[in-house]
């Protein structure tokens, strides 16, 4: 484990590992980047911001699409000690011009498809500087800004002057409730969350991982940029987030971390292929094999192995089927992998561990630097997100709320110190919002917010987002399920459709892909039904949806109802829907 107090410290020792190593790739090699590149565009970006006149504690803006570039233009502001940091390609100029606004940035780096956003938000900026060409409103290209720098700039001066204090960057949390807040985060803060995840989990020079998920979100920014040049991590940028799938073959990742919808999706796509088999051998083969992994996930959920007969068969449908899929699907050398940002539903588990292949949930928050609890790949107790990191304490308050304390607490929040005082007590306990309980070993398992917690007419509580994810495992066409409840006599849902799973049904049924043609259709309301009554059998009597509607719309991420990272904001859904909400309890 390295001694280094600063990310800096930590990239610079990287480095020294094998430089000729590639670092950043894209798919099937079209850009590679190795650690000695790497580190000559660091140092290049670092002196061409000193050229242009920013200095130590400045901010920089970052617009950016899963590229290499973005690596060393991050990495380049952190070794001149500034806070460079991502906002969400969806921003709108308006949210664009509150981000910047609020961070105080002169300086902004995008490329071309993305620059509108910015030069719509009207924000005065000294320098913007566009990587892939030199449109109109841009004052460099990334080239340009390399070539800037001065034959005298002292880098080795300037990433040594940054401290374990210093912000390293912000991170926008997508709230479902008003405007975001800048998380700032120091060096001290991921690397004490490094360090509590590699008391866990192993990571080595030369692991690979892919960088998928947005930037501005503290799950990429952690375990991609931040993982990889401390610990020489490889990572495949993938621009397009929906092609992670098709992109994973390639990547062949040792280490991943994906949220919940991703692995829903990977579970779904395996199953479906099984079904479409059209060799009645085949098939039967791999309907075979996914119940004998079935069994496995079982077991291993129960803590019992599998003996005799089904373990021998089992090993028969690893050896024939399953070793073939873990291949096929990209991950046939992954150690572990990680699933956060929202609750994966048991089942989901189940079945990645029957697969063969270990998915540990983790629990965290951008407030902690990304990971505050780990389930230990081996000893994960499903339903439950782990213990917390080495060094890293947590408890439950008097009314349930999850306080979490360490060396991975932000300082506060940017510009705003009545919310900082809020979230963080004068013990330096942070009030994470979460509801939760701790058993006896130290697992936590979340129940819910705070603040989203169904109280129904007749006072029983209840989680609706334990009800949603219930729900979502035996209802594949939905993408989104909203339970709705609180002060009334029953519990409703608001459905919205996968686009793929949609698409398949609608070329199946022979009608067009149209959310509002489908949200119609009776044999998919049917389909919808059969899933949310297999759900409803999952849940209490009081727990249980009994009536929805199909919305006839598909919900885009980082939109008015739904965060970047998938969350639903509840309060605009019940604005925005109260007319189908009020039609569901009539009558």
């Amino acid at each position: 484990m390295s001694d280094a107090t600063t990310l800096c410290e930590a990239f610079q020792q990287t480095l020294t590992v094998e430089p000729d190593a590639v670092a950043l790739r894209t798919a099937g090699d079209a850009v590679t980047v190795t650690w000695a590149e790497y580190g000559d565009h660091v140092r290049a970006v670092a002196a061409g911001l000193a050229a242009l006149g920013y200095q130590h504690g400045d901010t920089l803006g970052i617009m950016l699409t899963n590229r290499p570039e973005f690596a060393w233009v991050d990495a380049g502001a952190m070794h001149l000690g500034m806070t460079p940091f991502s906002i969400y390609n969806t921003s709108a100029p308006e949210q664009v011009e509150y981000l910047f606004g609020n961070a105080g940035n002169r300086i902004a780096v995008t490329e071309t498809a993305l620059l509108p956003a910015i030069l719509g938000s009207g924000v005065a900026l000294d320098h913007l500087i566009v990587i892939d060409g030199k449109p109109e409103g841009a004052t460099h290209t990334l080239a340009e800004l390399e070539g800037l720098g001065s034959d005298d700039f002292d880098f080795e001066a300037a990433w040594r002057a940054v401290q374990p204090d210093d912000v390293l960057t912000l991170i926008y949390t997508s709230g479902t409730t008003g405007p975001p807040k800048g998380v700032q985060l120091t060096h001290r803060n991921l690397l004490a969350v490094l360090h509590g995840a590699e008391g866990v989990i192993e990571v080595r020079f030369g692991d690979r991982i892919t960088s998928f998920l947005p930037a501005a979100h503290i799950a990429d920014r952690a375990s991609a940029q931040y993982f990889g040049l401390a610990r020489g991590v490889q990572i495949s940028y993938i621009a397009d987030p929906k092609a992670i799938a098709s992109a994973l073959p390639d990547a062949r990742p040792t280490i991943w971390f994906a949220v919940p919808r991703v692995w829903e999706k990977i579970k779904m796509g395996v199953e479906a292929k099984v079904a479409a088999a059209e060799s009645p051998v085949k098939k039967k083969l791999g309907t075979w094999a996914l119940a004998m992994a079935d069994k496995q996930g079982a077991a291993l959920l129960a803590g019992e192995p599998l003996r005799g007969k089904d373990a021998a068969q089992y090993r028969l449908a690893d050896k024939l089927v399953l070793s073939k899929v873990r291949s096929a699907l990209g991950l046939d050398e992954l150690r572990w992998a990680w699933s956060g940002a929202a609750a994966i539903a048991p089942e989901t588990l189940s079945f990645f561990m029957g697969l063969g292949i270990d998915v540990c949930e983790i629990w965290g928050m951008s407030e902690i630097a990304g990971a505050g609890t780990i389930n230990p790949p081996g000893r994960a107790k499903v339903g439950t997100v782990g213990p917390a990191l080495p060094g890293f304490e947590m408890k439950i308050a008097d009314d349930g709320e999850l306080l979490f304390r360490g060396d991975c607490v932000m300082p506060g929040y940017r510009g705003d110190p009545d919310k900082t005082a809020e979230a963080i007590d004068s013990d330096g306990w942070l009030h994470t919002g979460d509801v939760g309980t701790i058993d006896a070993d130290g697992y936590l398992t979340i129940t819910d917010r705070k603040k989203e917690l169904i109280i129904s007419a007749a006072g029983k509580n209840m989680s609706p987002s334990n009800i949603e994810n219930t729900l979502k495992v035996t209802t594949p066409l939905a993408a989104t399920i909203v339970v709705v409840g609180d002060a009334r006599p029953y519990n409703v849902a608001l459905v919205t459709l996968d686009p793929d799973a949609a698409a398949v049904f609608a070329e199946r049924a022979g009608v067009a892909a149209d959310p509002a043609v489908l949200a119609e259709h009776p044999a998919l309301i049917a389909e919808i039904d059969k899933g949310i009554t297999a759900g409803n059998a999952k849940l209490s009597h009081v727990e249980q949806v009994k009536k929805f509607a199909v919305l006839p719309e598909y919900w885009a991420p980082g939109s008015d109802v739904l965060t970047p990272t998938l969350k639903v904001r509840r309060k605009p859904i019940s604005d925005r829907y109260s007319a189908e909400i009020e039609a569901l309890y009539r009558g």
